[in-house]
């Protein structure tokens, strides 16, 4: 199937089943921030609420959701940047997770060494930071495989380690076919592991999230470490781990920490 016939009705031929889980990582400070503000944990929920309030609003059909599964769904503001399956703009929200945890950490050590390939005079971080791991359990009948024929035969468009404009048509033309998941290589982890594009928050097969890893993530000269205590799990991304994309190709490996 070529870009020229990404059609509603050609895309729903292409339905896939999948059931499963999927795992994504976030800063392990994403509830406990607050704590350091407030007396009590009657304050810390007030503040909260507060802070929660000022946020876009969640989508109706995700509000059954745990926050964690829900808030990649937002989109009552504008997304500042587009990304692979989103564009830029008042755009509906999407949840983007890896089919195992390492291929998680491979797409969040690549972002972080983002952060620091854009900004040259920014010293590494003096420790490890913190995050945690989840799964979310998930199961579809309108699943769209990029992975696999017809749809592979646009590889290069979906594996473009920086122009995403051919992906995003083509969740475009997903959300038209009212798909639920698209299935694709990941570009970042360098084991080729598989992520998942979630369109709607139907997808999800329990409300909350089936289970959690504490990951700890270091960067430094010599490139990422990344190390679980619980399944023992260690990953190692050496300096050349991410040089296919030019932007990490040209990083300043040699700074001071902060």
């Amino acid at each position: 199937m070529s870009s020229a016939i990404w059609t509603r009705v050609a895309l729903s031929s292409e339905f896939r089943s999948f059931e499963g889980v999927c795992w994504r990582l976030v800063e392990a400070q994403h509830r406990v921030s607050t704590l350091k503000l407030t007396d009590t944990l009657a304050e810390q929920a007030l503040l909260e609420d507060l802070i929660e309030a000022t946020k876009p609003a969640i989508p109706l059909d995700c509000r059954h959701l745990d926050f964690l599964l829900a808030t990649p769904f937002r989109y009552g503001a504008p997304y500042p940047r587009g990304s692979r399956f989103r564009r830029a703009g008042r755009t509906p929200g999407l949840y983007y997770a890896s089919e195992s945890a390492p291929t998680a950490v491979a797409e969040m050590a690549f972002y972080r060494l983002l952060f620091f390939a854009e900004s040259p005079a920014t010293p590494w971080p003096s420790n490890a930071a913190e995050y945690t791991a989840f799964s979310a359990g998930i199961s579809t009948a309108r699943l769209l495989d990029l992975t696999s024929a017809p749809l592979a035969a646009d590889a290069a468009i979906w594996t473009d380690p920086i122009d995403y404009a051919g992906c995003q048509a083509f969740a475009d033309a997903a959300r038209t076919a009212d798909a639920d998941v698209i299935r694709y290589q990941s570009v970042r982890d360098p084991a080729r592991g598989h992520n998942l594009a979630i369109l709607t928050c139907r997808t999800f097969s329990q409300a909350a999230p089936v289970s959690r890893q504490t990951w700890r993530i270091r960067l430094n000269t010599s490139g990422v470490q990344a190390l679980c205590e619980f399944p023992q799990q260690a990953l190692e991304f050496p300096r050349d781990a991410f040089a296919a994309d030019q932007r990490i190709a040209a990083l300043n490996w040699e700074r001071k920490r902060a």
